[in-house]
């Protein structure tokens, strides 16, 4: 015998099942007899007013009242000062419906599809995304439970350095973001969220980066990016970002390393023509603080390395032409140091320049068996700390600063070393990037004969003699 229901459990399920048909009778009467878009233009103004920047809605208004209150908006445009900062295919808010009864709007989630933003670094520093107004009008507080987005396209120009990059078919998961009531000209001090961002590819003017992902943290004006991981030069790299917010002036920390990638792809950011292949393993850990690019030029600092074995030049057989350098005289160091002696550092400063031109000589190949270039940076000045390379036969060796704030070489000397590490010949570089001064190479040692022969009998040129080191690195010589 089937026992009766409790009365109350009944009298519950009879208001559950009320609610639940009233609902649906709403959202049938919603969906076919109340025209969502006359509201239109005062969503627009709301919106506009909520986020401080102008907000058009090309397409149409829907609501959803199931599995919650979904408003869902299509084409939707964000306009900055004038200029263009977001749009969208369509934007979905899940809004919370027990605050609608108290005439609060809170939104529980954000979903985004085909977004494309438009990040803009002025020529003053100031990004577009800022608040708009004066420095001491204050921006009212947003909470938000979700921010996602799929397919989105980030665009970034930079007006001061003229960078800038695009990453397209992104996917962003934006968590628990928090923007507390404060002066516009600190949002960056009161935002907080954690976020996960994936983008299939990055390019830039120079570089094209595929798998990009990376993990932020926000909160007290400090972002922290860990970890950054993306495929670049046909190798797997990864590092940590902190930006600093919470002071008067933005600090930046990076970390970074990239194992194991190929030379070649570097080299072909600078020129389509093959000169160099192998592996190479680079790392980086800088810091800098400022509000424009000159002032973070200024105040850089940190280390970076460049290593690699086994490589291989093409176009020039460097033993070659250093063993018959005495009597041709028209072999210049600087030709292969310029970029290779220098590693990162040569990159920069080479770029846009033909150094693939350079690079080729009479023709063959050489193997460079040992490739170092460690450089320490303080105040935007790189200094070498261990700069060389050893082929089969010969070892270079680079000395000096190199000056990127006034865009100066320093110092700097290329040398072709012997056993002991003392300079058999040097070539020195002074002036400008622009208009660099390259001396003829002196040779110290002798004044005639083959290069390679008058090295390999230095110790019968000068018995027990001793000389000044011009390098003392961790590359060794020639066996």
């Amino acid at each position: 015998m089937t026992r009766p229901m409790p009365r109350p459990l009944k009298i519950l399920l009879l208001i559950v099942s009320g609610l639940v048909v009233l609902l649906v009778l709403v959202a049938v009467a919603v969906h076919f007899f109340v025209n969502v878009n006359a509201y239109k233009p005062q969503l627009e103004t709301a919106a506009s007013e909520a986020l401080g920047v102008e907000v058009k809605i090309g397409g149409s208004l829907g609501v959803d009242l199931f599995p919650g209150f979904y408003l869902t908006l299509d084409d939707v445009h964000l306009r900055n000062r004038g200029a263009d900062l977001a749009s969208a295919k369509e934007v979905s808010l899940n809004i919370a419906l027990i605050p609608l009864l108290h005439r609060e709007v809170h939104i529980e989630k954000i979903r985004l599809k085909s977004p494309t933003i438009f990040i803009e670094k002025g020529a003053d520093g100031n990004l577009n995304i800022g608040v708009p107004g004066k420095p001491g009008d204050i921006f009212p507080a947003l909470n938000l439970g979700t921010v996602s987005f799929t397919d989105g396209t980030l665009r970034y120009t930079d007006k001061q350095s003229g960078s800038g990059f695009e990453a397209g078919h992104c996917h962003l998961d934006m968590r628990q973001f928090r923007l507390a009531a404060g002066k516009s000209s600190e949002l960056l001090q009161h935002v907080s969220f954690t976020s996960q961002l994936a983008c299939a590819d990055v390019r830039g003017k120079d570089i094209a980066v595929s798998d990009f992902k990376v993990s932020v943290a926000a909160k007290g004006g400090v972002f922290d990016l860990k970890p950054v991981a993306m495929r670049v030069f046909g190798a797997q790299g990864s590092g940590n970002i902190r930006a600093d917010f919470s002071g008067s002036v933005p600090h930046y920390h990076a970390d970074y390393s990239l194992p194991q990638f190929r030379i070649e792809a570097l080299i072909k950011t600078l020129s389509p023509d093959k000169v160099a292949e192998g592996l190479m393993n680079f790392s980086a850990n800088l810091t800098m603080q400022g509000r424009t690019a000159d002032e973070m030029k200024r105040t850089a600092g940190g280390t970076f390395l460049l290593r690699g074995e086994n490589l291989t030049l093409d176009g020039r057989d460097l033993d070659r032409e250093l063993s018959r350098y005495a009597s041709s005289q028209n072999f210049s160091l600087v030709d292969v140091g310029a970029f290779f002696l220098a590693g990162p550092v040569g990159v920069m400063v080479t770029k846009g320049r033909d150094f693939a031109r350079v690079l080729q000589g009479s023709g063959g190949t050489s193997t460079i068996r040992m490739f170092v270039s460690d450089w320490k940076v303080e105040h935007g000045v790189a200094q070498a700390q261990d700069a060389a390379m050893a082929t089969n036969e010969n070892r270079l060796a680079f000395n000096g600063k190199i000056d990127f704030v006034n865009e100066r070489f320093i110092g700097v000397t290329m040398a072709l070393v012997d056993a002991k590490g003392c300079a058999m010949v040097q070539q020195k570089i002074s002036g400008t990037f622009q208009k660099p001064v390259v001396e003829q190479p002196n040779v110290l040692k002798a004044l005639a004969g083959p290069a390679l022969k008058i090295f390999k009998k230095a110790r019968d040129i000068f018995p027990g003699g001793e000389c000044e080191v011009f390098y003392a690195g961790s590359v060794a010589a020639p066996k």
